[in-house]
C-alpha cells in the first residue's frame, strides 16, 4: 500500500526510569528481542492516550511492581532495531524513586543494582545516553557527602534522593583531593516575579581544607553556572559567625541584604 505517513520518520515515544539506590543504579536483564539477555532500564513505549509520565508509572508498575514517584530528567533522541529495520524513538527520562517490595515480571528474567560509577553497558543507544547523563550529574561520594553536610549542620539527616533532586534541578560544584571529595556547594534556578534569580546553598569545605581557597573555587563554579544561564541576581545566605565565609561573599561582589529571614516548619 501506497502509504505517505510510511515515510516520515517521527520518532516513537518511550518512558525510561533512572532508578539510583546507595549509589547504585538498577539494570534488568531482558528476555525477549531486540537485545535479548543484555542489560536494560526499565521503561517502554507510550500507549495511545498515555503521558510520558503515565507510561512510566505503568511500566515500572508491571516490571517492578512497585509504585513509584519520579521527576522529568530530560527526552534523549535514539532507535529501536526491529525486524531488519531501524526505527526512530525519543526516549523520556525520569529519576525514579521507589520502595523495596520489588516483585520481577515476566518481562525480564534478572536485575541488579550496579554501582553507579561501574555501569558500561545498556543496549539501546538512547538509554547509552540516559547513562552517561545520569553518571555525569548523579555519582557522588554519598559517605563523604553525608560527612559535609553534617560539618555544615550535625543534626541534618542525608537524604539520598535529595542529592539527586538537587543535582537535577541545579548545579553541584564539586571539589577533590585525588579521589577524596572535599569541598562541594549547589546553585538553583529561583524564577520570581520580577527577575531570574538563583540561590546557592549546601556550600561547605572540609575543615581539614580550609585556608586552601576551595571555597571560592566552588563559588566561582556556581556564578559561573549563573552567568552562563542567563540569571540576573544570585542569593544566598550564611551565619554571620562564619567569619571567613562572609568574608569570601562580600570579596565575590555580594552584599549585605536588610531583610527578616523566616523559616516555617510545614508539618
Amino acid at each position: 500500500m501506497d502509504c505517505e505517513k510510511c515515510s516520515f520518520r517521527n520518532p516513537t515515544a518511550t518512558a525510561t526510569a533512572v532508578i539510583i539506590r546507595g549509589g547504585k543504579i538498577l539494570l534488568v536483564k531482558r528476555i525477549q528481542e531486540p537485545y535479548k539477555g543484555e542489560w536494560d532500564f526499565v521503561g517502554g513505549f507510550l500507549e495511545e492516550g498515555e503521558t510520558p509520565l503515565e507510561a512510566l508509572t505503568r511500566e515500572v508498575k508491571e516490571e517492578l511492581g512497585v509504585e513509584c514517584a519520579a521527576e522529568y530528567i530530560k527526552a534523549f533522541p535514539g532507535t529501536y532495531p526491529w525486524k531488519g529495520e531501524t526505527y526512530p524513538v525519543l526516549s523520556h527520562a525520569f529519576l525514579v524513586e521507589i520502595g523495596d517490595d520489588i516483585k520481577l515480571s515476566e518481562e525480564n528474567n534478572a536485575l541488579e543494582f550496579v554501582p553507579l560509577k561501574d555501569a558500561k553497558s545498556v543496549c539501546f543507544d538512547a538509554d547509552k545516553k540516559i547513562l552517561q547523563y545520569a553518571k555525569e550529574h548523579f555519582l557522588f561520594d554519598l559517605p563523604r557527602v553525608k560527612e559535609l553536610m553534617h560539618q555544615l549542620d550535625p543534626n541534618m539527616i542525608l537524604n539520598e534522593q535529595y542529592i539527586y533532586k538537587a543535582a537535577l534541578n541545579g548545579f553541584v560544584s564539586k571539589k577533590y583531593d585525588g579521589d577524596k571529595l572535599v569541598g562541594l556547594g549547589w546553585i538553583f534556578p529561583r524564577q520570581t516575579m520580577v527577575r531570574k534569580q538563583a540561590v546557592v546553598e549546601d556550600m561547605i569545605v572540609d575543615s581539614a581544607y580550609r585556608g586552601k581557597g576551595l571555597g571560592r573555587e566552588i563559588l566561582k563554579d556556581l556564578l559561573k553556572w549563573a552567568k552562563d544561564n542567563k540569571m540576573e541576581m544570585v542569593e544566598l545566605t550564611t551565619n554571620p559567625a562564619r567569619q571567613a565565609a562572609n568574608e569570601l561573599y562580600k570579596s565575590e561582589g555580594f552584599w549585605l541584604h536588610p531583610t527578616n529571614h523566616y523559616l516555617y516548619n510545614v508539618k
